[in-house]
């Protein structure tokens, strides 16, 4: 099993480096989850259609899958400790690129800024995730993973609500009825105002990441040393013999598109369904992954392995998917009965069982990476670049959807989320367990 150096651990227990990972994962969560309130913003300020404004997640989740190897000679080059802090930089380079972006309501300069966010968050990822792996016993890594869930989707939770009360206000204003009316240059005007909006929130960012950059570098943050002397794996692609890495990254392919379908599109489908508070639909689904996160710190190794974890949650996200299927758009029977007592704004039900998805989607990325990181040696943190590659499921999947959505609109394009759980079924029945 890898570990802390002796040294290392006779200093530092496992509590400092959670603490100070939580940290980070909350940026994470801040940063990805903004997209689910970004997409229908930039879709009326850049004057977007369905396709063009899923983009948006294909070029931020793009860069793991291009940035995720380079990322992992970084990490072997300067360390664990110090990438973070250099994913942290570049992160902080992407909140600044917003600024011209932003001024000149340009969307290329928007795929760019996002391109740069995520090529941070790729290298954040790639170091931080074996940590948590690593700092304690392997069959409670989901456990601690979910802790950081928690962390990362209450952040989800949190920045579409503020995304709204800050930056959507007012859109009625920038409806397609109100824009008709104006003239070219009074339309291109109110767009421009209207994306000048999201300079202010990303200075605060790049401030906050600079900041973090600083905490990082003084942190006592030990150093993982992953380096087992009797190894004879010497060769990066040694990996590439290990089928629960490689399935392990199809898995994550799979697993990401359809969280990032759940989290990014509620919105846009909300928006088209004429609900009013479309800005704030993300944190629904956040807020169910939160429930998922919960149940996984208390069920997980105690009542439920991270395998059985891993097929209820497949299983789950299929019965969902159904529910979106099939469910009426004029029906909100379902979402009052769970919803009403709550004092929450109603929403109709197939919009509530993709807020759903968020409870089946929880427990999938804590469980997938301790079954595929199981026993690689050095090569975890070439292991770990390649399941970071998967996250470009993020990229790919979503920009299906959205094509489909053009084609067959947006509740019945959802169908693609099925196939999608159904590999997460396999992996989890017996791709994870093949070794040859």
């Amino acid at each position: 099993m890898s570990n802390f150096n002796a040294a290392s651990q006779t200093r530092h227990s496992s509590l400092l480096p959670m603490i100070l990972i939580g940290i980070l994962f909350f940026v994470f969560g801040f940063v990805t989850w903004l997209n689910g309130a970004l997409i229908p913003f930039l879709k009326i300020a850049c004057q977007l259609n369905e396709f063009q404004a899923l983009l948006v997640t294909f070029v931020f989740y793009i860069a793991y899958f291009v940035m995720a190897l380079p990322t992992s000679a970084v990490l072997t080059r300067f360390g664990y400790k110090q990438g973070m802090i250099i994913g942290l930089a570049v992160m902080a380079a992407g909140a600044l690129l917003f600024i011209p972006a932003a001024f000149s309501a340009t969307f290329e300069l928007f795929l760019l800024a996002l391109f740069v966010l995520g090529t941070g968050l790729t290298l954040l990822q790639t170091a931080t995730n074996p940590y948590i792996v690593c700092i304690g016993p392997r069959e409670s890594a989901a456990m601690r993973i979910s802790l950081m869930g928690i962390v990362n989707k209450g952040a989800g939770f949190v920045v579409p609500l503020l995304f709204s009360a800050w930056i959507l206000t007012g859109m009625d204003a920038y409806s397609d009825s109100a824009l008709a009316l104006l003239t070219q240059a009074e339309k291109t005007a109110m767009l421009s105002e209207l994306s000048a909006r999201l300079v202010q929130p990303y200075v605060l960012m790049a401030l906050v990441l600079i900041g973090l950059m600083a905490f990082v570098y003084f942190s006592p943050l030990p150093e993982l040393e992953l380096n087992d002397p009797t190894d004879k794996n010497t060769d990066w692609r040694a990996v590439l013999k290990y089928p629960q890495v490689l399935l392990g990254t199809l898995t994550l392919f799979c697993y990401v598109g359809v969280e990032v379908i759940a989290g990014d599109t509620i919105g846009l489908f909300g928006q088209g369904l004429g609900l009013a508070h479309f800005g704030s639909l993300t944190s629904y689904t956040m807020a169910f992954m939160v429930l998922g996160y919960l149940l996984g710190i208390v069920l997980i190794p105690n009542w439920l392995s991270q395998q059985q974890a891993l097929v209820a949650s497949a299983l789950s996200g299929m019965l969902f998917t159904a529910g979106v299927l099939l469910s009426d758009a004029n029906s909100f029977v379902v979402a009052d009965s769970l919803l009403g007592w709550l004092g929450i704004p109603a929403v109709p039900d197939p919009v509530l069982y993709l807020a759903l998805l968020g409870l089946a989607n929880a427990l999938v990325w804590p469980a997938i990476w301790p079954l595929a990181l199981d026993g690689l040696g050095k090569l975890t943190a070439t292991a770990s670049a390649l399941l970071i590659m998967g996250i470009a499921g993020g990229a790919l999947i979503p920009l299906a959807y959205g094509y489909l959505a053009e084609q067959q609109g947006n509740q019945n394009a959802y169908w693609l989320l099925l196939p999608c759980y159904g590999m997460i079924l396999f992996y989890a029945i017996k791709g994870h367990k093949l070794k040859k």
